[in-house]
């Protein structure tokens, strides 16, 4: 299943640029807010598409990250921000954008004892204060293993808890500083039992040279956690530094893994080229809803 790759992409991955008014707007609502998204710093090849659909992803904790993924183009370094205000900017920036559902990640900040757990706390309650009905998803790191940071999250009751597994388990040290596949796997089952009816989501990108075999088990280890909602997409290499991808996989690979997944009883599977974990997030926690 392996297959080396050309620098030319295939045409399922050729993306439509659309700068419209509503893309304008909101970055200028980002700009205003002194914000970072996901979107402009990991290079999301959606920001199009989302952006003009008055939906994005808020990146908390700064810009520079502890880690330095092989995969992931979002700067690494030795952070100096820590915003306080943070928590109420993203808020407002929430209400202004008028979001039915808004999805909040983070760099990994290995220098607080938290990890930055109590700053997510504050931010989805400042959230829920100014905004009562939007939906709160969280994209947390992993806070190096710790059961006390996790608690601290899901104190403050995010409706959806999503941590990324990025890849399989072969190719996990490879592909993911610091970050331990087995941490991530316990971290996805703390949540269940730290807090009751927890809905939990996870991501996998593919085409880094896994096997299809691997693939699966991995699936089969997310949902052995009882994970509720899984995205698969194409891992695009951001830069001659990053990890080549070793393989593009077709539409209708994906496909054939989302029906595997669902097979396993997930409540949604969101699996395609230019997926990724944020990616139609409101629509995947409306079917997974619906699912149980």
């Amino acid at each position: 299943m392996r297959v080396s790759t050309s620098e030319r992409k295939p045409d399922w991955l050729k993306i439509k640029l659309n700068t419209n008014d509503q893309m304008k707007e909101l970055k200028a609502i980002m700009r205003g807010s002194e914000l970072h998204t996901v979107c402009e710093e990991a290079k999301c090849p959606n920001i199009y598409e989302c952006w003009s659909n008055r939906t994005a992803t808020f990146m908390i904790l700064g810009s520079i990250c502890t880690r330095a993924c092989r995969f992931c183009a979002v700067n690494t370094g030795l952070p100096t921000e820590l915003d306080r205000e943070e928590p109420e900017k993203v808020a407002k920036a929430t209400a202004q954008m008028g979001l039915k559902h808004v999805v909040v990640t983070s760099v990994a900040r290995d220098d607080l004892q938290d990890g930055g757990a109590a700053i997510f706390a504050e931010t989805i309650r400042a959230i829920r204060t100014r905004n009562p009905i939007t939906g709160v998803e969280v994209l947390i790191p992993d806070f190096n293993g710790s059961e006390e940071s996790l608690a601290v999250v899901l104190a403050a009751k995010p409706d959806i808890l999503n941590h990324n597994i990025e890849t399989v388990e072969r190719l996990s040290d490879r592909v993911r500083a610091r970050a331990k596949y087995q941490r991530s796997l316990t971290l996805l089952e703390n949540a269940k039992k730290l807090r009751e009816g927890q809905m939990t989501k996870s991501s996998i990108m593919l085409g880094l040279g896994e096997t299809i075999e691997e693939i699966v088990q991995t699936m089969r280890d997310l949902r052995a956690v009882a994970c509720n909602i899984l995205t698969v997409g194409q891992y695009l290499q951001p830069t001659k530094k990053h990890l080549p991808v070793m393989k593009y996989y077709t539409p209708e690979e994906f496909r054939e893994i989302k029906e595997i997944g669902l097979e396993m009883g997930y409540d949604h599977v969101e699996s395609g080229p230019l997926v990724r974990s944020s990616y139609h997030a409101h629509e995947q926690v409306e079917k997974a809803t619906m699912a149980k």
